[in-house]
């Protein structure tokens, strides 16, 4: 299904060199945020001790801060979902558990505020939080070593290397914005991530489709041109597939609540990067790499009378 046609054929790879210089620029502020700020982990990776806790007006973080500091709790205080909702992050202690510790909190906060109300309590161990941040790791590892087999498998390695150079473009990109901003890193943002390598990889078959589909029935077009009625034939389909995601993603952002909220913010990030990187930079890393129409046309072949067949395809 196609909302529009377009006639003539868009010269991307005329200024392939500008955007991927777009790109890496993009992608080195992404690495040098994450060296030199880092994600802020949120306690399911770090380890200790989460309380959310709830004012009936807009609370002063300030003040909290200086109740808790008064009493010895070291605590990162911020606004969580509203301003009336507070979120603490306590790190781990020795023999420390999460009941004795809320209970604490609480009477610190309402001695401070009388319409303090601890909303929820959360504990997870240290060695609990190394192990989920090593399997968060392995299960990057592992989702893009299979979409460079599955593509490579599919088309050619050329394919599949241009892919995942694309992919990890899109994942450093939404670290980056977190580590920037020092949004909270969770498990659901990790889920985010991954799912925004599936579906980043999706954009790129699509598009790779078309280059081999184009390489056998225009024969006398050279590689720019081809990648070029490529991308422009798959216009109409990117807009369609991408525009209806993420008006379910935005919509998650809207109206989803706190729980939703980075998790839906990953995923909108990673489809307008995903859009760029499937187009814009894994194509022109195709082109430079090589590709060419031998292989995916055979030669003609000769017959036992000296005449030629027709290209096998």
């Amino acid at each position: 299904m196609e909302f529009f046609k377009i006639r003539r054929t868009i010269p991307f790879m005329r200024y392939a060199l500008v955007f991927n210089v777009v790109s890496a620029l993009t992608f080195l502020a992404a690495v040098f945020f994450l060296a030199t700020k880092g994600l802020n982990l949120s306690i399911e990776f770090t380890g200790g001790t989460l309380v959310e806790v709830n004012y009936p007006e807009p609370a002063e973080l300030a003040r909290i801060r200086q109740a808790l500091e008064r009493a010895g709790v070291k605590a990162e205080v911020q606004n969580f979902g509203s301003s009336r909702d507070v979120l603490l992050r306590m790190p781990p202690e020795k023999d420390q558990t999460s009941e004795p510790l809320a209970q604490r909190v609480e009477a610190l906060l309402r001695a401070d505020h009388a319409g303090a109300q601890v909303r929820r309590v959360e504990f997870v161990g240290p060695q609990v939080g190394r192990e989920l941040a090593e399997y968060g790791l392995l299960a990057l590892l592992v989702t893009a070593a299979g979409i460079v087999l599955y593509l490579w498998l599919r088309f050619e390695w050329r394919f599949g290397l241009s892919a995942i150079v694309a992919n990890l473009h899109d994942v450093v990109i939404i670290l980056g914005c977190f580590a920037f901003f020092q949004w909270e890193f969770s498990l659901a943002v990790l889920a985010a991530v991954l799912a925004v390598l599936g579906y980043s990889v999706n954009e790129s078959v699509v598009v790779f489709d078309r280059v081999r589909e184009n390489f056998r029935k225009m024969r006398k077009a050279s590689v720019p041109e081809v990648i070029d009625s490529a991308i422009t034939g798959t216009i109409s389909r990117t807009i369609i597939t991408h525009g209806s995601t993420q008006m379910m993603v935005v919509t998650m952002l809207i109206f989803g609540g706190p729980a939703l909220y980075y998790f839906a913010l990953a995923l909108t990030i990673g489809i307008v990067f995903g859009i760029y990187s499937s187009v814009l930079v894994a194509s022109p890393l195709v082109m430079w790499l090589g590709v060419d129409r031998s292989q995916f046309v055979r030669p003609a072949k000769k017959t036992a009378r000296g005449e030629h067949e027709g290209a096998v395809v």
